[in-house]
């Protein structure tokens, strides 16, 4: 599901956008969306601070009142939001500013969904190709959206299964090892070894038949049998050699 956002204190706006997007879906029926409006920015902000909503794509006023537009956008970058931004306003005056809190879209009211829906549908491009890079897991409580590149390993501990990444940081995740692998095994550089671990294979630095070393300086211990397959597979992997090829 992709959320989206609308943000405007004139409430006319709201519902004439929110109406743009709703068509703009017909369009796109292969996708799930989940529209959101929101008359005051600070809502929005309470809301992204508190880690309770996090937007695929933000279509934003600049003309607000207590806080603007650009405002509003330097305080979600500050915290870390890479959101795409598409302002829509009645004047071109923040043009500049707009692209300096890396706005990817500038459209002056009134808009025509002429000038609105080719925007939507190339974000809707980079949202998909970015997405890929992505999973979603429930996490000590929260949802995070946590980068394929920074998960180390998973190690299995019972009911509650251990993901590290790559600043050596961990969280709990309440589901089994088969689930877990389920969402990754997608991506191809994630392995099971044994019971106990799922690997990701860009962070192995090296192996032997005891052990598997890590680039964030862990060694892992495998399991009898172990080895073969994942030398088999880590080879496959960076060299894309046939499998059963020997290496040594």
């Amino acid at each position: 599901m992709y959320l989206l956002a609308i943000c405007d204190d004139d409430k006319s706006e709201l519902v004439k956008t929110e109406q743009y997007l709703k068509t703009w879906q017909k369009s796109h029926r292969d996708y799930d969306f989940k529209i959101e409006s929101f008359e005051y920015a600070q809502e929005l902000l309470l809301r992204v601070r508190n880690q309770e909503y996090t937007p695929d794509l933000l279509l934003m006023d600049i003309y607000m009142p207590d806080i603007t537009g650009i405002e509003v956008a330097k305080e979600l970058r500050q915290m870390g939001s890479t959101v795409p931004i598409v302002f829509l306003t009645a004047s071109a005056d923040y043009a500049l500013e707009a692209f300096g809190v890396e706005a990817f879209q500038y459209l002056v009211k009134p808009v025509t969904e002429k000038e609105l829906f080719p925007v939507l549908d190339k974000i809707l491009a980079n949202m998909e190709k970015r997405r890929k890079q992505y999973v979603l897991f429930r996490m000590d409580g929260r949802s995070h959206r946590i980068a394929i590149k920074d998960i180390v390993c998973c190690e299995a501990q019972g009911k509650s299964q251990k993901l590290t990444f790559a600043d050596n940081t961990s969280g709990q995740l309440r589901m089994t090892m088969g689930e877990i692998f389920g969402v990754l095994s997608s991506y191809r550089q994630f392995t099971r070894v044994g019971a106990s671990y799922i690997l990701n294979l860009e962070h192995i630095n090296s192996l032997n038949g005891q052990e598997v070393c890590l680039d964030t300086g862990r060694s892992i211990y495998l399991p009898r049998g172990a080895y073969q397959p994942l030398r088999e597979q880590y080879f496959n992997y960076y060299c894309e050699s046939e499998p059963g090829e020997e290496y040594f």
